[in-house]
């Protein structure tokens, strides 16, 4: 096992891990992205940042996280995704990409680390709760969609 920072060689392999993680969230065609605009993202404007499990030569996991900003905490750190591929769960991937971007955040002097986690996802539930992570369900996410085609 491999645990390192994306390159630009894995950008097809994250995109195929996002669209595993979107059908496991029932959201099959909601992925827009593209391989070059995650590539563009990632390493020409740098907007995030990836962070990678590779086994026998195959992409495996990913973290995919970037810098937020709270007007009453500065800085912060948010985690966009993280995903495992199924046969590949109960190996501690997941614990060790979490932990990675938690070292990233406090190397960089962030002041919160940030996700969601849908409410019927109870295996990473679990997962964040033995973390010690607050799950709060005070807050209600608000989104606004763009469409630019």
């Amino acid at each position: 096992m491999t645990i390192r920072e994306a390159t630009r060689l894995d950008v097809k392999e994250i995109l195929g891990l996002i669209q595993e993680l979107a059908d496991f969230e029932k959201a099959p065609n909601q992925v827009e992205n593209t391989v070059e605009d995650l590539e563009s993202d990632l390493f020409d404007s740098k907007c995030c940042e990836a962070i990678v499990c590779e086994m026998d030569n195959e992409i495996v996991a990913f973290a995919l996280y970037y810098t937020s900003y709270s007007t009453w905490k500065g800085k912060c750190i948010y985690l966009e995704d993280l995903y495992v591929q199924p046969s590949y769960r109960k190996h501690g991937i997941g614990q060790i990409l979490f932990d990675r971007v938690v070292e990233v955040a406090k190397r960089s002097k962030h002041r919160r680390m940030d996700w969601q986690v849908l409410d019927w996802n109870a295996p990473a539930i679990a997962f964040y709760e033995k973390n010690n992570a607050m799950l709060d369900s005070q807050w209600v996410n608000g989104r606004l969609f763009f469409n630019y085609n």
